[in-house]
């Protein structure tokens, strides 16, 4: 590792716009995307900020220690889906579960009742044909101009990715499932 000087002036203009919200976006193949988005809610709802959290692929019933700590901190999270892909008994099921979900975050985004709201995975119900792209693209659009949203999971689709306000990339580097080292809870979940 090479040592270097750190910066003692600022070598970015300071920016002059007006605040507003914005779409964040964090894909990638790397770990670390819905991790993020947890951590925005928690910051901004350490700043008194209404926050509300929809999780595309967990199930209403999830108690992971994601859901455990946002309800000690009365931050509502809610499992809109029946577990990955994969794990789905009926597909049909999965994309109906999807779209109801979808009704629900649309409606709490369009509200403007929410400072933020996490989308966390709905990647894969827009990459599945699960909840119209076209429809998010919409709501976002038009959402309050206060509402902040982030939208999580691999895969981003280009016009996500061209109406977001920054975009985040995870990138994988090195894995320990890769060295047979299992999921572990406080991790993983």
């Amino acid at each position: 590792m090479q040592i270097e000087e750190p910066p003692v002036l600022r070598d970015t203009p300071k920016p002059q716009g007006e605040r507003r919200g914005l779409v964040l976006v964090h894909t990638g193949t790397g770990k670390g995307k819905s991790t993020a988005a947890f951590g925005l809610a928690l910051r901004a709802h350490g700043r008194g900020k209404s926050v509300k959290v929809y999780q595309f692929m967990k199930v209403p019933s999830a108690r992971f220690g994601e859901h455990r700590l946002f309800e000690q901190l009365g931050i509502p999270i809610e499992g809109l889906g029946d577990g990955f892909s994969w794990k789905s008994r009926d597909l049909e099921h999965s994309a109906q579960l999807a779209l109801e979900g979808w009704a629900k975050a649309e409606a709490s985004i369009r509200a403007g009742e929410h400072f933020m709201v996490v989308l966390d995975e709905i990647m894969y119900p827009l990459r599945y044909g699960w909840v119209p792209l076209d429809t998010v693209l919409t709501c976002l659009r038009e959402r309050p101009p206060h509402v902040h949203v982030v939208l999580t999971g691999r895969g981003a689709p280009a016009e996500v990715i061209e109406l977001a306000d920054t975009v985040t990339e995870m990138t994988l580097i090195k894995h320990h499932f890769k060295a047979g080292v299992p999921a572990q809870r406080g991790i993983e979940d």
